[in-house]
Order: C-alpha cells, then sequence, then structure tokens
C-alpha cells in the first residue's frame, strides 16, 4: 500500500514539521508515505474573482502533474462527506479490498480548490466544518490516517 499526500506550499512550523515527521514514522508500518508540496501562487488580497481563479487554476494543474496514474485520489474538500474515524477507516479499506495500491490524499492551497480537482477526485472528504491552516490539516490528516489503519488492524490507540 502505498499512500500519498499533495498538497501546497512548504511547512514552515517547526511543530509541524516534527508532528508530521512523528506521524509519518508511524504510518511507514503500514504502508509507504509520501509527501508531496507543490509551489503555492503569491495572493495578495486585493485579487479579483479571476485572478484568484487563475491562483487555484495553477496551484491544481501542480498538483495534479504530481498524481500517479492509477491512483485513487481523495481531496479535502469542505463540500467534502464529513465521516469519524472508523468511517475513513472503512472508506480506506473499501478502497484497498477493490484492488487500489495507491491513495492519493491532496490539500488545496488558502483559496480554496479548482474545480479540475473537484472533477478529479475520486472521494471527498471534509476534516471539519472549522477552518483550519491547510498547514495544519496535513497534520491532522496524517493522525487521522494513521488512527485508521489502526483500527483496520484492531490495535489499540490512544483515546
Amino acid at each position: 500500500m502505498k499512500i500519498t499526500i499533495a498538497a501546497v506550499g512548504k511547512l514552515k512550523e517547526r511543530y509541524l514539521k516534527e508532528g508530521i515527521s512523528e506521524y509519518t514514522k508511524r504510518l511507514s508500518r503500514f504502508a509507504d508515505m509520501e509527501l508531496i508540496e507543490v509551489e503555492d501562487e503569491h495572493a495578495p488580497d486585493t485579487l479579483s474573482p479571476a485572478q484568484e481563479a487563475q491562483v487555484k487554476q495553477r496551484e491544481a494543474e501542480r498538483l495534479l502533474k504530481r498524481v500517479k496514474e492509477g491512483s485513487y485520489i481523495i481531496l479535502l474538500d469542505l463540500a467534502g462527506e464529513q465521516t469519524t474515524s472508523e468511517g475513513l477507516a472503512s472508506k480506506l479499506e473499501s478502497v484497498m479490498l477493490t484492488g487500489n495500491s495507491h491513495i492519493t490524499f491532496i490539500i488545496g492551497g488558502s483559496l480554496g480548490l479548482d474545480q479540475s480537482l473537484v472533477s478529479a477526485a475520486s472521494y471527498r472528504i471534509c476534516l471539519s466544518k472549522m477552518t483550519f491552516p491547510h498547514q495544519l490539516a496535513r497534520l491532522i490528516l496524517l493522525e487521522q490516517t494513521y488512527r485508521a489503519f489502526k483500527i483496520m488492524k484492531n490495535e489499540t490507540y490512544h483515546k
């Protein structure tokens, strides 16, 4: 099994890097892990709607270029399905049981998602209706993915 997380922007905060490193290490027991960061577009606060759309399109193109053919794409999307940790485990397990050996999670940039990402996704998930910095979403996603594998293996995990 291979899990890829493709995200817009580079992590800068040490505490996030440390958390991501920890959960990447933990997940390596269950799957080959790959973290991909693509460059984010410069986006001042004064962008017109057309300029915002261009930024989202450019970031989407960068992300989609990095997705391996045949990978099952799970898009983090505020309009996606909200689920429990058990629900995510069930979804990942069903994807694996249907013969998909590579799952790619995509995290868009701070302006949101281009329609091309929505169209390319096999499944869309919403981590929460609350707003998180997209860098923090990486850490939350890794923790929940690790938790999902622990659930699938019937292993205990802290509460």
